[in-house]
């Protein structure tokens, strides 16, 4: 397979799955063994591809963005309020990744761990979805500082490849009693800094294995992911506003399920 359509399709993966509850990371790990490819030899270049599905948040929420920076010009409550509790819930991330990422980094080669990540992670969702009694409110600035540690702390889970970062911090929100919206926004919001870090730290540390050959490969894939999760994004709010997240824990757990049934067999 040419290596420029291997490039697009770990793109549109990222792309689609980046903001999802099932795992970007997951499901990079499961498409490099389900399509033959070299896990380690593409692992920096799913890490250097991030940054376009960041972008889509960026785009998508920029006027939220010019409003933040401009009530922090006007030092306005609320932009204060927004910008504290996403450093509260990063925080976290910061020191645990710094501690332990080169234990995180092995597994992330370990399709197995993958698998039982998402079928573990898609009945964690029902249970919250169950028994959680979100109610609104009143957006990112409104939570309270416990609530944002919480959350962060929350994240950490998805450290383990296949929990999924957004699944992890929007089920933690809910089972705070933060509303659907709010909690999915948070996540959204919590990405940037989060992903960004992570991504600056990787590539700084694995450099030496980006050639100038592989520039156009990373820019076509952050592109394609970038088309993508601004497209998914866009539907995601909708759909969860509607249905609920049962539907991307069942597609958790079958996915898992035959991950596991594929790599017994294969």
């Amino acid at each position: 397979m040419s290596i420029w359509l291997t490039a697009i399709i770990l793109g549109i993966v990222e792309g689609l799955t980046e903001f999802l509850p099932v795992s970007s990371t997951g499901h990079l790990i499961l498409a490099t063994e389900l399509l033959g490819y070299d896990a380690a030899k593409w692992a920096v270049f799913n890490i250097a591809i991030q940054p376009g599905a960041i972008l889509a948040i960026v785009v998508l929420y920029w006027r939220t963005f010019r409003d933040i920076f401009t009530g922090l010009l006007r030092r306005d409550p609320v932009a204060f309020a927004f910008v504290r509790n996403l450093l509260l819930a990063f925080i976290p991330a910061v020191v645990l990744g710094l501690a332990f990422g080169d234990y995180i980094e092995a597994l992330l080669e370990n399709a197995v761990v993958v698998a039982w990540a998402l079928i573990i992670g898609g009945v964690g969702i029902l249970i919250v979805e169950r028994f959680a009694k979100p109610k609104e409110s009143g957006g990112v600035a409104a939570l309270s500082t416990r609530q944002s540690i919480i959350v962060g702390l929350v994240q950490c889970i998805a450290m383990i490849p296949g929990v999924s970062r957004s699944g992890a911090t929007i089920m933690g929100a809910m089972a705070l009693g933060i509303d659907r919206k709010t909690a999915a926004e948070f996540s959204f919001f919590l990405a940037l800094p989060t992903l960004t870090g992570a991504t600056v730290l990787q590539l700084a540390k694995h450099h030496d294995a980006i050639t100038k050959n592989d520039i156009g490969l990373i820019a076509l894939g952050a592109f394609v992911s970038f088309v993508v999760a601004w497209a998914v994004i866009k539907a995601f709010l909708a759909v969860v506003t509607r249905y609920g997240f049962a539907p991307f824990a069942w597609y958790r757990i079958i996915v898992g399920v035959a991950a596991l049934v594929w790599l017994a067999a294969r």
